[in-house]
């Protein structure tokens, strides 16, 4: 089991039975899922907000975000931001390929989003960019060569589960589809000052058994709550952590999680008609693609769309290995060949079914990595780490699509128009969600106000 608070070792010593056969760390499953659910800061509590949600007739689905991270940092100039004049040494071998908008070209290997440039935008000028691989800057939008507060970042999901709470009882805010690495910087970097109980549910591997009761009466449940109840009084008098403390508000929604095969049936792909899962593509989770970097799983894409459906506010999944210094046998372009045919046939299943299952204004998907790429092919054929500029793909989430937005130079090496900053993608997404990231904030563990994007972000008003 994914065990997000270690709770399984709160009492140490070996697991105990109770005369029902479970095992007291079975039993407090109930207690440590509670946390999965994202519930409000401050005088927002679960309850009000459901209350409030009923009251304005909130709708089936709510605003939600998609964000994919492509781990390692993908070619901008070999995928959305081709240089077909400059030198071959900066070019490449890939041709540009006119799209369904005018004067709107993206690389040859993607036919399928060529199809529907209308329904997405690129960002060929995103600086300010680190230059060493750390994920963080993609999950939260902040430098993380500047100063932390105290308790660090919140990554955006967390962020949202502190500001949102979960859209309904049977979801979680947040589901994270990360893939763990074990090169760490790979990694999400967890949900910082707002604390241990907004952070992501993460459904892979045996967590997603304990999504179903099986075997256990409603009444057999509500007993357990009694006894959990008991349990936690004598845990809160030997531990006053915020961790603890952020258990409590999550139990009814642990509860509606159990009790509710909702969330458990978005997981499952055999509930989706196998045309879709086709359309889409699948691999091998178990391949982590040079061995630290994430697996190349397209089906990741349709469980998203379908937590998405379920009401879940945020996914965040890592898709592959975009790394590609080159080396013998082993240059970017050949691992181009390999990777882009895929990740163009998911993406654009993804938006395409936005569309199609009326979410695109709901959903908004973004996709991006840590940096860019080195204009300048390498020796060994590869390209470097690049953080004078940066791609991103923003889809969906009832924008203005079909545009490009910023340009770079002949070489694809510094950006010459429009530049844009994660600090304005992050405001933009939070604009989506219907929060004004220029003047709502959360306060961190030394009770100081923090604003949720970083460098004065404001929303991208091409888009907005």
């Amino acid at each position: 089991m994914l065990d997000l608070f270690g709770s399984g070792a709160v009492f140490g010593g070996r697991s105990q039975r109770f005369c029902d056969g479970l095992s007291r760390r079975s039993l407090l499953r109930i207690g440590s899922l509670a946390a999965i659910g994202g519930g409000a800061s401050g005088n927002w509590s679960l309850p009000s907000i459901l209350a409030a949600d009923a009251a304005a007739g909130r709708r089936s689905n709510p605003k939600s975000v998609i964000m994919i991270y492509l781990v390692g940092g993908p070619p901008h100039q070999d995928m959305f931001d081709l240089k077909p004049q400059a030198p071959k040494e900066f070019a490449g071998p890939w041709r540009p390929v006119r799209t369904n908008v005018p004067g709107i070209e993206i690389c040859e290997a993607f036919p399928g989003l060529a199809k529907i440039a209308d329904k997405y935008t690129l960002i060929r000028s995103l600086v300010g960019n680190q230059a060493d691989h750390d994920a963080a800057q993609v999950f939260h939008g902040r430098d993380t060569r500047k100063a932390k507060p105290a308790g660090g970042w919140p990554q955006f999901g967390s962020m949202v589960s502190s500001l949102l709470g979960a859209a309904t009882p049977t979801a979680p805010p947040f589901v994270s589809l990360c893939y763990p690495c074990t090169h760490g910087p790979y990694n999400e970097p967890g949900a910082g000052f707002v604390g241990a109980s907004h952070s992501p549910f993460r459904p892979l591997g045996p967590a997603r058994d304990e999504l179903v009761l099986k075997g256990i009466s409603l009444d057999r449940l509500h007993d357990r709550r009694g006894l959990l109840q008991s349990v936690d009084r004598l845990r809160r008098d030997v531990d006053v952590t915020t961790n603890m403390r952020g258990m409590d508000a999550f139990t009814e929604r642990a509860l509606g999680l159990l009790t509710s095969s909702q969330l458990a049936d978005a997981l499952d792909l055999s509930k989706e008609d196998p045309r879709v899962v086709e359309r889409y593509g699948t691999g091998d989770p178990t391949v982590f693609m040079d061995e630290n970097g994430a697996p190349r799983v397209p089906q990741s894409m349709l469980v998203a769309r379908r937590l998405i459906e379920a009401g879940v506010r945020v996914v965040t999944l890592n898709y592959s290995k975009w790394d590609w210094h080159g080396g013998p046998g082993n240059s970017i372009f050949k691992r181009e060949e390999e990777d882009f045919p895929v990740f163009d046939q998911a993406l654009s299943a993804l938006v395409e079914d936005l569309h199609a299952r009326g979410l695109s204004d709901d959903c908004a998907v973004v996709v991006w990595g840590e940096f860019g790429r080195t204009p300048k092919i390498s020796d060994i054929v590869g390209r470097d780490h690049w953080p004078q500029v940066n791609c991103a793909f923003l889809a969906g989430g009832g924008m203005r699509h079909g545009q490009v937005i910023g340009a770079t130079d002949r070489i694809g090496a510094e950006a010459t128009a429009r530049p844009v900053t994660f600090g304005d993608v992050y405001a933009t997404l939070f604009h989506h969600l219907g929060i004004d990231a220029q003047t709502t904030t959360l306060t961190d563990n030394q009770g100081r106000p923090q604003y949720l994007a970083d460098d004065g972000g404001t929303p991208i008003r091409e888009l907005v």
